[in-house]
């Protein structure tokens, strides 16, 4: 194939992609832009930093803040991939053109992860990682799927478990380095 008819080619694929991204605009705007969904949504945005702003231990501010935004990186990343390929989407989200939900991706899943290793740093970080993995898995994948916020494809809760155990080991080995 020549490189002209591989460009014409690559130039469809991208034409149809924004064609699809302006109809979808457009339902947001009508169906879910200040929509009950979406000021759940919003608030799922802005409490959980409140609630970490309270809750965090201020010292170490700077190392869960680092953890967080690993967090933030590889779960924003995670769900990109999953959404591009179908596994899963989300009928409802606080903006139309990023493909993850932002909520959770930099909210939520941050936010909770880091105060849930701050608290108890006595316990096993493999230990807390299996009881964080088995609620956000079990509890908090099934009640958002309940309440329309995500649509599962081709995924199963199960396969998630080992996912974010990974990630609260990551994030949990990095709040404890002494330098970067």
């Amino acid at each position: 194939m020549s490189p002209e008819k591989k460009k014409e080619i690559v130039r469809n694929f991208y034409k149809e992609v924004d064609d699809a991204n302006d109809k979808y605009f457009h339902f947001w705007k009508e169906h879910t832009l200040f929509h009950w969904d979406w000021w759940l949504s919003f608030g799922l945005t802005i409490i959980p930093w409140i609630i970490w702003l309270q809750l965090r231990q201020k010292e170490t501010t700077a190392r869960y803040m680092f953890s967080a935004f690993f967090i933030i990186i590889i779960t924003s990343w995670l769900d990109f991939i999953g959404v591009v390929l179908g596994l899963w989407y989300y009928p409802s989200k606080i903006l139309p053109t990023i493909p993850s939900y932002i909520p959770w991706d930099f909210c939520m899943f941050p936010v909770s992860m880091t105060i849930f290793m701050q608290f108890k740093p006595q316990i096993s970080p493999f230990k807390k990682a299996i009881v964080y993995s088995s609620l956000v898995s079990f509890v908090g994948e099934p009640l958002f799927q309940l309440i329309g916020f995500y649509t599962m494809v081709h995924w199963k809760y199960i396969y998630s478990f080992p996912i974010y155990l990974i990630i609260y080991l990551c994030a949990d080995w990095i709040s404890k380095r002494k330098t970067f």
